[in-house]
């Protein structure tokens, strides 16, 4: 065992090598899992204890001598080869790398909480998969109401009363119980009907409902907050026009339209000639959905809205297919890259 310790501090000491195929070579005969230093320490586990400690250490020497040695090698002839250097051309243009981009969707959601950010709105959010309390009940929905069926709704345990959200105001009913006015807060997310898919609805989307409550809010509050949103994405010349609707949770209730970005209000095709196209939903929070979440509506009022992100997205971007957000297709998404 000395003796071939020996001849291999010789060997290690005594090798030269002129290619990186030589270094290998060195690499693979001593210090790989088969080579002659493993060997070693595989017969270095017969010997008796009276020669352990001796032997031992000349082989941790022997593979430290042969480490150092394969360093050096690696080093001089990574700093000195210049094969490859020398067959480069230094004024050949750089490979173009390609980068990626935010959905579109993505990119107007972050857009959308970034405008009410400025207003004083956080995020908020909640699960997909909801009760029939925070989906429906809570919202001032009636037992009847048609949103409550099969239809519109995707049911998960209907014994339990459990379905994917509808919609996001599901968020609002869960921060209205966990948090005490004023309360000021969006909640971005995925939503979910039952609908056939065509170029204008999906069984999925994305909405941002917002909510604010506090003393003395009024319907001039929402219509302000609104129109510095609407003018915030969609150019300062913008105008807004609200139009008497329903809704279960909110009263008095309304449709929010914009002036077209695409004639700027003077009538298309895409405004049907009206000048004007429909944007969100938006009212004052039914007192009965305060008291459901345990806030005083003698005290407390507030205002709701909500709008569907795919929607202005299609707006902003002149898209006329909703169905093109969801089909992964590059050559749409690409698209998008400068509006990051």
């Amino acid at each position: 065992m000395r003796e071939k310790i020996k001849e291999l501090f010789a060997e290690i000491e005594d090798f030269k090598a002129d290619t990186k195929e030589n270094v290998e070579h060195f690499r693979i005969n001593l210090l790989s899992k088969k080579g002659k230093i493993s060997v070693l320490f595989d017969e270095f586990k017969t010997l008796g204890p009276e020669m352990k400690k001796e032997v031992g250490q000349r082989l941790n020497e022997l593979k430290n001598k042969a480490q150092e040695k394969l360093d050096s090698l690696k080093e001089k002839f990574g700093n000195n080869d210049t094969s490859i250097a020398a067959d480069t051309d230094h004024t050949m243009p750089g490979e173009l790398t390609a980068i990626g981009s935010r959905h579109p969707v993505s990119i107007v959601r972050n857009q959308i909480i970034e405008i009410f950010s400025r207003l004083g709105f956080t995020v908020s959010d909640g699960p997909e998969m909801e009760d029939d309390w925070h989906n429906f009940s809570a919202l001032n929905f009636p037992e009847n109401h048609p949103a409550r069926d099969m239809q519109d709704t995707f049911f998960i345990d209907d014994e339990n009363k459990i379905s994917l959200r509808t919609h996001t105001s599901s968020v609002q009913v869960r921060v209205m119980e966990n948090s005490k006015p004023p309360i000021r807060t969006i909640s971005p997310g995925r939503v979910y009907r039952n609908e056939a898919i065509s170029a204008r609805a999906h069984c999925f989307f994305h909405q941002v409902e917002g909510l604010y409550i506090d003393k003395n809010v009024s319907f001039a509050d929402l219509k302000q907050a609104l129109l510095y949103f609407s003018k915030e994405m969609f150019g300062p010349e913008t105008e807004i026009r609200l139009r008497p609707s329903y809704f279960p949770f909110t009263e008095p209730s309304a449709e929010m339209d914009i002036s077209c970005p695409f004639c700027s209000g003077k009538g298309c095709n895409i405004c049907k000639g009206s000048g004007w196209v429909e944007i969100l939903g938006c009212g004052m929070v039914d007192p009965s959905v305060l008291e459901n979440s345990k806030i005083d509506s003698s005290k407390y009022s507030g205002y709701a809205f909500g709008m569907g992100i795919e929607r202005v997205t299609m707006l902003k971007y002149q898209v006329n297919d909703l169905r093109l957000f969801s089909e992964n297709d590059l050559r749409f998404l690409e698209q998008f890259k400068s509006a990051i």
